[in-house]
């Protein structure tokens, strides 16, 4: 039998994982389908290609000018060809730097002469492993041979050569021909054979003296295209564009593209690759939800809604936006995820946001450019707009929309050669409209969405929370004393929820509408009676005394739906007192009871349920604990402090707090909690003695 159950139990989750699937899926072909057909419609007419033969004659269908950039290229191209390179001036450090170089071998290549211990074979060993100079071997034998006053010629001759030869200019594209010279520049009073040891000597140290400035070239090229105009081209009416039997050449075919009139080569792989991102997309929102387990996307109410507000999002941006100019800039995408921050929590609205903004922008001309004007100022957004609690957060998402599309503009246009400065300064302005726009659609969303899903975003509950709400002034002139009870009980479970991070406007708005149901039944309630009139109920029956008071949790839900109050407003009317007992009436009933088993405990049981959630088992724990020290008057810090010891014992021995997420330091907390705010309520005051009048 509890298989059986169990499996019944899974059987019913079934539908819903199905459903949610099936919106998916759904969704994903319809997204999917948006992205592919705007590209369908707009097909053209001729396939052809560069390089291919025109197989008919192409007419100009209007009179039409563009700017050509295969022209435009071309010229500057040119005109980048004509600027001859740019050397720096010759460098005269570089010539003592080779004199040095040179001095210092033909110290080193003396040296080894010099050698008195040393064998022809290894000076000539010596002379082979010279760095700057590969002498030859007769060369290095001839030097050997010299006798010093013919070495000491041969050494100042060809430092006498370098000189000479480093004085000029030279670069790169003539080295070989000043190196080629240097037998010229020797002493003819040398011999041939000298002069080619002088030659051998001198050549390895002529280097460039005048370096090619790769700078000051790319600058004169650049200036030079610079001062190349755009080159446009015109064509009238009926003018010949391309003849029958011409070679397609890329100025005819820029043309025949800027008329429209060229059919993509391969519409299918355009639309295989739209099918390949929305796969992975789509499997991502799938493990997101499967992983995440959110209960906030529990309801199929809230998927559904979502999908269908994202698939607006995007046909209207793929039909009627991207691929034109100023509208995708003036779009406001942002409102989609600022909503869902909003009414669901932050992350839910960065992963939609991420999917949207990639979809938006997905294979369009300025695809990376769109993708992140939609993302990255919807996340900031995102973040600026918090909990929105004011119409300011709004206001403030809105401005830093703004300005954070603004920087994206400029981030990628300014260095667009395409784009000038007007054009800029447009975008920019569609910006600042797409911020403000956003903010605004997004207070409108939220609306929506709230009424629709009955969700409690931060707007709703402090409209909620005015004084001049409906049911409370119903409650204020009805159930004085109940108003000021709950009151005091929002104050409590407010201070409780800011400690251990539950939502403490919700709390506090749930606390002041938690005892609503009173107000038809006021005076049966003690906080209500006048105080020298009350009434303990010792005189009714215990077990009509009991219905009456558990009578204002069902009385108020039924206001509470009347005056449509969110759900989540309704569990903490439902909740506070859970599936406790009335414990007075209870405890009469069976002293006034002749059989005390015959006293059946649901007739004073609340009906419940237990509280669900944080929120509401604070409030429960606050209503009593209020209640507690309303009636035992605690007189110092540690009277409180074993008060709040006992509530939170009663609740937790009866098993009210097992179906809530409240650890043992949250109770702690919500206790240390109680006790700082009872403190400032109940603390001793001083007797101040009485004035006599003077006679």
């Amino acid at each position: 039998m509890p298989k059986k159950t169990k499996r019944n139990n899974n059987w019913k989750k079934y539908p819903s994982g199905f459903a949610k699937l099936l919106i998916l899926v759904i969704t994903a072909i319809l997204v999917f389908v948006s992205i592919v057909l705007p590209d369908v419609f707009t097909s053209s007419v001729y396939p052809m290609r560069v390089g291919e033969v025109a197989t008919q004659d192409v007419i100009a269908p209007y009179s039409f000018s563009f700017e050509s950039e295969v022209l435009t290229d071309k010229a500057r191209m040119e005109a980048e060809a004509n600027v001859d390179p740019i050397y720096l001036p010759a460098d005269p450090s570089i010539g003592r730097h080779q004199i040095e170089n040179l001095k210092t071998m033909l110290y080193y290549i003396s040296t080894v002469r010099q050698d008195p211990y040393a064998t022809k074979e290894e000076k000539l060993s010596d002379l082979g492993s010279l760095n700057f100079v590969q002498l030859s071997s007769d060369s290095a034998e001839r030097i050997l041979s010299y006798n010093d006053n013919r070495w000491l010629e041969i050494e100042n001759e060809a430092s006498n050569v370098l000189e000479q030869v480093m004085r000029n200019t030279i670069r790169a594209s003539n080295l070989n021909s000043v190196k080629s010279n240097i037998p010229s520049i020797v002493n003819f009073s040398f011999s041939e054979d000298q002069a080619k040891v002088v030659n051998e000597l001198v050549s390895p140290f002529v280097v460039p003296n005048s370096i090619y400035s790769q700078e000051q070239t790319d600058e004169a090229r650049a200036a030079s295209t610079s001062e190349v105009e755009t080159i446009s081209r015109s064509f009238i009416t009926g003018e010949t564009i391309v003849r029958r039997g011409q070679l397609i050449q890329p100025v005819d075919w820029e043309a025949l593209n800027a008329y429209g009139l060229i059919q993509p080569e391969n519409k299918y792989q355009d639309i295989l690759a739209s099918l390949i991102i929305v796969i992975v997309l789509t499997i991502f929102v799938g493990v997101y939800f499967t992983r995440r387990k959110l209960t906030l996307l529990d309801n199929l109410k809230s998927v559904g809604l979502i999908a269908l507000t994202f698939l607006i999002f995007i046909i209207l941006a793929r039909f009627f936006i991207i691929n034109r100019t100023i509208l995708p800039y003036l779009y406001p995408m942002a409102a989609f995820g600022l909503t869902l921050s909003v009414i669901f929590n932050l992350e839910i609205g960065i992963v939609f946001t991420l999917v949207l903004g990639i979809l938006s922008g997905y294979g369009t001309s300025k695809g990376l450019d769109l993708t992140l004007f939609y993302i990255v100022p919807s996340l900031i957004g995102m973040l600026t707009i918090g909990r929105a609690r004011r119409i300011a957060s709004f206001f403030g998402a809105g401005v830093a929309i703004a300005f954070a599309g603004v920087g994206i503009i400029l981030a990628y246009r300014l260095g667009d050669s395409v784009t000038d400065w007007i054009g800029v300064a447009s975008l920019s302005a569609a910006s600042l409209f797409n911020g403000m726009a956003s903010a605004s659609l997004t207070l409108i969303l939220q609306f929506l969405f709230s009424q629709l899903l009955d969700v409690t975003t931060p707007l709703r509950l402090l409209d909620l929370a005015r004084p001049d709400h409906p049911l409370l002034q119903h409650i204020l002139r009805n159930a004085p004393g109940s108003y000021q009870h709950s009151l005091q009980v929002s104050n409590l479970a407010e201070q409780a929820a800011e400690a251990i991070g539950a939502d403490a406007l919700l709390v506090r708005v749930g606390a002041i509408y938690h005892d609503c149901g009173k107000s038809t039944n006021p005076q049966f309630f003690i906080e209500n009676q006048v105080k020298n009139e009350i009434n303990s109920h010792d005189d009714i029956d215990p077990i009509v005394s009991a219905s009456t008071i558990i009578q204002h949790v069902i009385d108020g839900e039924n206001l509470a739906k009347k005056y449509r109050l969110p759900s989540r407003i309704i569990d903490f009317i439902k909740e506070h007192h859970g599936t406790l007992l009335t414990q007075y009436q209870y405890s009469q009933a069976m002293k006034l009871a002749e059989d005390p088993e015959s006293i059946d405990e649901e007739l004073f049981r609340y009906p419940g349920p237990s509280p669900r959630s944080k929120e509401t088992a604070i409030l429960m724990l606050a209503d009593g604990m209020e209640a507690r020290a309303r009636a035992e008057l605690p007189k110092d810090d540690e009277q409180l402090r074993g008060l709040a010891s006992k509530v939170i014992e009663y609740y937790e021995s009866r098993d009210q707090l097992h179906n809530t997420d409240l650890t043992l330091k949250d109770l702690h907390t919500i206790s240390e909690s109680f006790i700082t705010t009872l403190q400032g309520v109940h603390h001793p005051r001083i007797q101040y003695p009485e004035s006599k009048k003077k006679n």
